[in-house]
């Protein structure tokens, strides 16, 4: 799926139309907690995964 600039404006738009402008900094910046828990939680599972095979 590839979206251009003028696809990308225009959900831009539908998004602050339903969140409003006072949401989207919070809703943005939830999203990217969310992000960076999931990245820790990946690298834990991989460090995890590392020492059980180590240890067969």
């Amino acid at each position: 799926m590839n979206l251009g600039p003028t696809e990308l404006i225009i959900v831009l738009l539908i998004v602050l139309l339903i969140f409003g402008g006072t949401k989207l900094p919070k809703l943005a910046r939830s999203m990217g907690q969310a992000q960076k828990e999931f990245k820790k939680g990946l690298t834990e599972g991989a460090k995890d995964g590392d020492e059980s095979s180590e240890a067969k």
